[in-house]
């Protein structure tokens, strides 16, 4: 199982965010832990994977020695590949 670990940008995102939004993300990521290359997908030109969550986008580093999974940014989906 991956460990979960987040950088300040991305916890201070979540910290903005309602209730319910901030659930079901905690819900996806906990979800990903046991095997996450069944719910991402690779980023063109970029080491990064997303995670889809409704209207908002999780951007991950994994590290599959380690099994260490990095929260790098998470943004509503209009603005997170800019």
């Amino acid at each position: 199982m991956f460990e979960l670990f987040f950088t300040k940008e991305s916890k201070k995102f979540l910290k903005k965010l309602n209730h319910q939004d901030k659930k079901r993300i905690i819900s996806a990521l906990e979800r990903c832990r046991v095997r996450p290359h069944v719910y991402i997908k690779k980023l063109v030109s970029s080491p990064y994977f997303r995670l889809r969550v409704g209207d908002y986008r999780v951007i991950l580093d994994i590290s599959t020695g380690r099994l260490l999974i990095i929260v790098v940014e998470i943004g509503n989906r209009r603005n997170i590949y800019k």
